[in-house]
């Protein structure tokens, strides 16, 4: 076990760590039933992925084809693992129902861990970290770099209505007048008019605003306000495909490369050409 579990975290092999696995449950019969969903996709070769379209986790560029953090997510678990891949298209709202019809094997989609999810699927461990983050205007909040210098009467800070990003913002700045706008572009435009000090929102929208308008806008706080986890979802009970998909995270986790990935879609706009406009 302990030389499959070293095959897993070079992320070289993986095929031949699944077959090692498979192996192992013939000879051992208490672990004959925790492997049956890895032989399937390992005869089938291909990985089928769930996702939904959502810049900058998935999205079209100008060819049709499938980028964003998600895309490169996908194609590397499966170019590791000696697989192809096919994406499956699904409505943000119909995901879980599809996956737990077998409609695909796993969900990579910027799910966010939550307690009423995990009553429905199995959650792997986490991949990425979102959260929500402040962008501020230059001129009128010059000097902020703390969270006490957002708390105040004087200060102004703009949400849109009815998001999560209000919660955080009375929750965080108490004492400051929260405005609330019906879409994050109002409430992202009021802060660029000099209305409001700053702007809540979940990222990668602040970070992505900040970079269009660096002359206007900057990130106050280098950590979010909240953090988020995203997790890939497979159905309950499949054991043995959560304890792959996570030796494959920890081997990513560790060399850089799901940071890295994520700081490209989430923290630039370098990719922004590659896509047809209005996404």
């Amino acid at each position: 076990m302990r030389n499959i579990g070293r095959a897993l975290l070079r992320g070289k092999g993986f095929k031949a760590a699944i077959t090692a696995l498979l192996g192992l449950a013939i000879s051992l019969p208490s672990l004959a039933s925790d492997t049956p969903n890895l032989d399937k996709i390992n005869e089938r070769g291909t990985l089928r992925v769930g996702m939904s379209t959502f810049v900058p986790w998935a999205m079209r560029d100008k060819q049709g084809d499938l980028i964003g953090f998600e895309i490169d997510v996908a194609n590397r678990l499966a170019a590791d693992s000696g697989w192809k891949v096919e994406f499956v298209p699904t409505a943000w709202d119909g995901i879980i129902p599809a996956l737990l019809a077998q409609k695909f094997d796993v969900i990579i989609g910027g799910m966010s861990i939550t307690p009423e999810r995990a009553k429905s699927v199995l959650f792997t461990s986490p991949y990425s970290h979102s959260g929500v983050q402040v962008a501020a205007n230059k001129e009128l909040a010059e000097g902020f770099s703390q969270l006490s210098d957002f708390d105040s009467r004087r200060v102004k800070i703009a949400a849109r209505r009815g998001a999560f990003t209000v919660q955080v913002a009375r929750e965080t700045f108490p004492k400051a007048k929260i405005l609330q706008f019906d879409d994050d572009a109002q409430a992202f435009q009021e802060v660029l008019n000099g209305n409001a000090h700053a702007v809540i929102a979940s990222s990668p929208k602040p970070e992505h605003e900040t970079v269009k308008n660096s002359d206007k806008l900057f990130i106050p706080f280098t950590d979010r306000l909240s953090k988020g986890n995203e997790a890939f979802a497979v159905r309950l009970g499949e054991s043995d495909k959560e304890a792959f998909f996570n030796s494959w995270i920890q081997a990513r986790t560790e060399d850089g490369w799901l940071k890295e990935r994520y700081e490209y879609w989430f923290s630039t706009l370098d990719w922004q050409n590659q896509i047809a406009s209005g996404q």
